[in-house]
């Protein structure tokens, strides 16, 4: 019987973390089907967006000058001045190196379109429920595993996580207003998730989740109110 190897922490290759990047701006080399996506994800983010590119899909051209700022050519290495991170979305290879090594001389982040090897990071396959965010990565070994993945979790995470997410936002605030010490907010929170608050929102269960909110909090959380503090 043959042994498989162990999985070891040597072999780890990236490191995941979640960037803030509003307002940072962010260069799109190509406006294409595929620069078309990454645009599209980085203004969904706050980000400020620069396409390099002679042409623009119809989807991008709407969008310019009031979202994102078109410059209407062929790459050049100082497009990456004052850039926070580089998408290249084309399918010239040498181009692709060409932005790929700029970047790297500005100790830039850069991702390269399917391309992995010469990229400093990758993108995972996400799950957007309001602030949850739920991303997958098979470090590029298999895209379509993690496409599964993706899938399988937007089954299991539906819509109602986004409302959930925004009570225990407003309760964190309000316990925080009451002059509780945050240290003394996790065996409520704790008790409020093993006691199914999440189930009973996500399913309607209004009368269960006021149930449990009154039971774990006291009398003045009550679901009603909450909902009014949208």
């Amino acid at each position: 019987m043959t042994t498989l190897p162990k999985p070891s922490s040597q072999d780890l290759r990236y490191y995941p973390v979640c960037l803030d990047i509003r307002n940072r701006t962010c260069l799109v080399v190509g406006g294409g089907e595929v620069g078309t996506r990454k645009a599209r994800g980085l203004l969904a983010a706050g980000g400020r967006v620069a396409v390099v590119s002679p042409e623009l899909s119809s989807e991008l051209q709407a969008l310019v000058p009031e979202h994102i700022e078109w410059r209407r050519r062929r790459y050049r290495p100082e497009d990456l001045d004052g850039v926070f991170m580089v998408f290249g979305a084309t399918d010239d290879e040498a181009l692709n190196q060409r932005i790929s090594g700029d970047a790297a001389m500005r100790n830039l982040l850069c991702n390269i379109a399917d391309r992995p090897g010469i990229c400093n990071f990758i993108l995972p396959s996400v799950v957007r429920r309001g602030d949850l965010l739920i991303a997958v990565s098979t470090s590029g070994k298999s895209p379509a595993f993690a496409k599964k993945l993706r899938q399988d979790l937007e089954r299991q995470f539906g819509e109602g996580y986004a409302l959930f997410l925004r009570l225990m936002g407003i309760i964190r605030e309000r316990l925080l207003g009451g002059g509780h010490e945050p240290e003394a907010h996790k065996p409520l929170f704790e008790a409020l998730i093993a006691g199914g608050l999440s189930e009973a929102i996500c399913s309607g269960d209004r009368e269960g989740a006021d149930r449990l909110l009154r039971q774990v909090l006291g009398p003045e959380f009550q679901l009603e109110h909450l909902l009014e503090a949208l």
